[in-house]
């Protein structure tokens, strides 16, 4: 099973970069880390369940069918990440930022919500700009 360690940016982490694959589809339920810098990294597929992962930034990353049902991520930042189909229900957001990077090129650097789930997620204080796609579901929660 792999771990969250401190790190800086995936492409220069042990979890990351040249090893990258190594996050996808991988085993991380309940994992507990805050406030670490993910550039890059590939969650693909991984099992995030109830994982705590507040303050951490996420740049650039693909959580497309991740599954973080449960997950804290209160007060992260996602700028530019994939979330297409990703299952985030009952998930805890509250002060989170879902954005977008600069690449110099509109509309790249979005988040993409496509197919993403968010029923029971908590949304409080949630800043959502620079997104694109639509939710799947109807929690009941709007953006």
């Amino acid at each position: 099973m792999a771990t969250l360690r401190e790190t800086t940016t995936c492409r220069s982490a042990p979890l990351c970069g040249r090893e990258r694959r190594e996050l996808q589809r991988q085993d991380l339920a309940s994992a507990r880390t805050s406030h670490l810098r993910f550039t890059r990294c590939s969650f693909t597929g991984a099992d995030l369940r109830h994982a705590t992962l507040d303050g951490c930034s996420f740049t650039l990353c693909d959580f497309s069918g991740a599954d973080l049902r449960g997950a804290s991520l209160r007060g992260a930042c996602l700028a530019g990440c994939d979330l297409r189909a990703a299952d985030l229900r009952d998930t805890d957001l509250t002060d989170a930022t879902l954005g977008s990077v600069n690449t110099g090129m509109p509309p790249l650097g979005l988040t993409d919500v496509t197919g993403a789930r968010f029923e029971g997620a908590s949304l409080r204080n949630v800043q959502a700009a620079g997104i694109t796609g639509r939710p799947s579901g109807g929690g009941g929660n709007d953006w």
